[in-house]
C-alpha cells in the first residue's frame, strides 16, 4: 500500500513541476518572438548609443570652456 501512495505523491509532484515549467515558457510563434526580441534589443542599443554620444558631446563642451 505504501508504494501506491508513493507513486501517487510522485505523480502529483511531477504534475506540479510540469505546470510550473509550462508557465515560464514563452508562447507563440518562434520566428515572430525572435524578431520582436531582436527589435527590442536594437531599440535598447540605439538608446545606449544615443546616450553615449550625448555624454561624449558634453565632455567636449566641458573641455572647450
Amino acid at each position: 500500500m505504501a508504494r501506491g501512495n508513493q507513486r501517487e505523491l510522485a505523480r502529483q509532484k511531477n504534475l506540479k513541476k510540469q505546470q510550473e515549467a509550462a508557465k515560464h515558457q514563452k508562447k507563440g510563434d518562434a520566428k515572430k518572438r525572435m524578431e520582436s526580441d531582436a527589435e527590442i534589443l536594437r531599440q535598447k542599443q540605439a538608446a545606449a548609443d544615443a546616450r553615449k554620444e550625448a555624454e561624449r558631446l558634453e565632455k567636449l563642451k566641458a573641455g572647450k570652456k
